[in-house]
This record gives C-alpha cells, sequence and structure tokens, in this order.
C-alpha cells in the first residue's frame, strides 16, 4: 500500500523568503545605509529579536494596538512570558542601560534587522518585516533632531528618493502640557460621541491622541476641527520647536506641520516627525520618529533625553523598485563566467579562477561547475548575465593561454597567455 504524499510545508502568512533575485537591491540599500552610518559617526548595535515581554509593555504602553493585539508572545519552558521584537527602540534601550552605555555619556547607536508584528500582510507591510533606527542618547538641545532628519534626508538624496517623500513634523510637548491637553481632547470627542466609530470609542479612555491618527472620513471633518495640540504647549517645547524649525530651514529642508501627526507609540514627546510619500498608491510613511526623553527612566534608568528614527526596509525596496532607482550595476550577476570546455580542462579552469580571484580582489568570476554538453555549458555562461566568457580547451591547456568570448557585444573572440589576463580583464571590465 502506497505511503500518502507528504503535505509540503510552507512559510508562514506573511513572513516571506528574500530570493537570490531580490538580495541585490536589499544589499544596495543596506550598503547605502552602513556607509551613511559611519559618515555621521554612529555605531552599530545588534540586540536580541527575543526579549521579556514586561519590555514592550512598559515602553509601547499596555493599551496600543502593538501590546493588545499585535505582539507574537509566548511561554518559555520556564513559564517566563517572552515576545518577538516588535520594534527596536525598546531593546535598544534596554541594552544600553544593561551594559552601562548611558552612564554620564552620549551615544548615537543604529541597528537594523527583523521585527515582528501579527496584522494583516498587505503590499509592503509583512509579519515578520526589516527595520532601520538610529538612536541617540545624552542629547537635550534641538540639534540632535535636526541632525537625525538631517541623515534620513541626506539618505533619500544619495537614493534618488528627495522628489518623492516629504517630511511632516508636529511636537507633542511635555507629558504634563499634553496631559492637560489630553483632557481637553477627551471633552471635544465627548460632544461628538456619536461620529466615532468603534475603534474611536476604544481608544477614547486608553489612547486618545490616536484617534487624530483616524483615517475614517466620516470622522475627516471633526477631527480637522478639533482642539490642536500646538496650542496647547508648554513654553519650553514650544522654543524647542522653534529653533528646530530654523535650522532646518538654514539647512534648505522642506518640511510640513502636520498637527494631527501623533505617532501610535506612547513613550514620545516634543518633537515627532514622519517622511511620506504617495508614489505607492496612497500616501505611506517610509520612516518616522522623534523625541522620547522619558523612556529610558520608565524603564529603571536615570532621566535620559533620547531622539531617533525608524524606517522599513520593505516598503522603502518597493519605493525605490516603483520608480527604477536601483542602478543595473548594483543588480548582481557576475562579469566573467570562466567555463572548462571539457572535463580535462577542469583542473586549469578551477586553478586559474582562484588566480585571478588573488590578483583582481574586486572581480566577480563564477566557475562554470557541473559538466555538460558545450552547447549547455555556453548557455549557462549565458544565464549568468556575465559579460565576458574564458574559454578553456585542449589547445588552451597545451599553450597556457585562455579565450576570450564576448558575450553582450558583437566582437571578436580572442586568445591571450594566462599571464596577460588580469591586465586585460582590468581594462574591459573597469
Amino acid at each position: 500500500m502506497s505511503q500518502p504524499a507528504a503535505k509540503k510545508i510552507q512559510a508562514i502568512r506573511g513572513m516571506n523568503d528574500l530570493l537570490p533575485g531580490d538580495s541585490p537591491r536589499w544589499q544596495f540599500f543596506e550598503g547605502k545605509v552602513r556607509q551613511l552610518m559611519a559618515r555621521y559617526g554612529f555605531d552599530e548595535i545588534r540586540t536580541p529579536i527575543v526579549e521579556q515581554t514586561a519590555l514592550f509593555a512598559r515602553s509601547i504602553g499596555e493599551v496600543t494596538d502593538i501590546v493588545e493585539k499585535e505582539m507574537y508572545t509566548f511561554e518559555d519552558r520556564n513559564g517566563d512570558s517572552l515576545t518577538l521584537r516588535p520594534e527596536g527602540t525598546a531593546s535598544c534601550v534596554r541594552a544600553a542601560m544593561e551594559h552601562g552605555l548611558l552612564h554620564n555619556q552620549t551615544q548615537r547607536l543604529w541597528y537594523q534587522g527583523p521585527m515582528f508584528r501579527h496584522e494583516r500582510p498587505q503590499k509592503g507591510r509583512y509579519r515578520q518585516f526589516h527595520q532601520v533606527g538610529v538612536e541617540t542618547y545624552g542629547f537635550e538641545g534641538p540639534d540632535v533632531d535636526a541632525e537625525v532628519i538631517l541623515l534620513s534626508a541626506r539618505l533619500w538624496q544619495e537614493l534618488g528618493l528627495t522628489q518623492h517623500v516629504t517630511l511632516e513634523l508636529n511636537s507633542l510637548g511635555s507629558a504634563e502640557a499634553r496631559a492637560a491637553y489630553r483632557e481637553t481632547l477627551v471633552d471635544y470627542f465627548e460632544q461628538h460621541r456619536e461620529i466615532l466609530d468603534e475603534d474611536s470609542l476604544r481608544r477614547l479612555s486608553s489612547n486618545p491622541l490616536r484617534i487624530l491618527d483616524s483615517k475614517n472620513p466620516a470622522m475627516a471633518e471633526m477631527l480637522e476641527n478639533a482642539p490642536r495640540l500646538m496650542d496647547h504647549l508648554d513654553q519650553e517645547s514650544r522654543e524647542h520647536f522653534e529653533q528646530l524649525k530654523t535650522m532646518l530651514d538654514a539647512a534648505g529642508i522642506h518640511y510640513v506641520i502636520n498637527p494631527r501627526l501623533v505617532r501610535g507609540l506612547d513613550y514620545y514627546c516634543r518633537t515627532v516627525f514622519e517622511w511620506t510619500t504617495q508614489a505607492l498608491g496612497s500616501q505611506g510613511t517610509v520612516c518616522a520618529g522623534g523625541r522620547y526623553d522619558g523612556l529610558v527612566e520608565q524603564l529603571g534608568g536615570k532621566p535620559t533625553p533620547a531622539v531617533g528614527f525608524a524606517m522599513g526596509i520593505e516598503r522603502l525596496i518597493l519605493l525605490l523598485d516603483t520608480l527604477q532607482l536601483v542602478p543595473e550595476e548594483a543588480l548582481g550577476g557576475c562579469d566573467v563566467y570562466l567555463l572548462p570546455m571539457d572535463e580535462a580542462a577542469t583542473l586549469t579552469a578551477l586553478t586559474l579562477a582562484e588566480q585571478l580571484r588573488s590578483q583582481l580582489p574586486e572581480l566577480r568570476l563564477q566557475l562554470h561547475c557541473g559538466g555538460g554538453s558545450f552547447k549547455s555549458r555556453m548557455k549557462k555562461a549565458d544565464k549568468s548575465g556575465a559579460t565576458i566568457a574564458l574559454l578553456i580547451g585542449e589547445d588552451e591547456r597545451q599553450t597556457d593561454a585562455v579565450t576570450l568570448k564576448f558575450l553582450r557585444e558583437e566582437r571578436e573572440q580572442q586568445r591571450h597567455p594566462q599571464a596577460a589576463l588580469p591586465e586585460r580583464l582590468q581594462d574591459l571590465i573597469a
């Protein structure tokens, strides 16, 4: 009796494989980020993807959608509640506190890696998604707010995205000013309770500022007329925000003041900002951040001013693809395909490949492996994307030569001594 076919195991919905054809785009983006962080004096930090659940409940806020609905939380064998990190800031603060990085010193840190939220997967948003983030600690003034915004603006410039993104700014003020504003806002919403949707009614007692961020068109006019946080700022926050705007003006950074920009996490104060785009069909946020001066103290540390941002890599890769901004040369492939024309030439080809890799470290060279007919070998050479094939057969072995065949141009084949090959390839590939 035959056994039933085993059921195929597939990836979990919203957690996607990154295939070889897509990897070059990510490498291009990540390379730009890594270079830029070094130029701005930021140091990389890498934190675990699993943390104690209490870290996120205390930092993000227990009545936020992330903690209530979206976190991947489980008990380990010791009965401890653990969570796959839904964002990077809390982990970064925890690590900086644990290892003494905040004691009488300033820090400029950056990270990249996977985050996890159990939400409905959609284009550009996934349950396992990847972020690049920066976090700075110990800087009180608006100059560092400006610095992190300028860093993000330079990334857009280097990626060719400057004309496709808009900077939106707001200030949330101090915790005390926001608490007073919260009461004013709740009073206003209570007067328009019949207009509030189910989600807004739930937030009315827990997180009323988030109602301002609603996209429900039936509430648009009511929200437009809501009291503005900007009118309730404390004097210190107002001055901080005015200085920030002056710095951005001086740097030539265009921005839009968005009084309804509140951010979804409880730990923000004063400056908040988002970079948005409409190039993906509807307005979407590709980078968001702000100041969170109270978070270190909230997690058990000493009061420490802090500001940072995070950007979603998937959405940015989608944006770069949509606008066709990834250069052709960044899309992978190899420069040269080294092809032994028969089995006898395999050893010669293997040895030559290693010599060329030593002499030309920048050369992207792929060696043919796996045998096959000459016709099938040439098909693989063409499929590799290489511009040049190096052929070694009986004649070439006898004379220590290589035949150079152009795969993308109508040019005569050339034969060169192996000793002259590095110089010739350098001229052709440069």
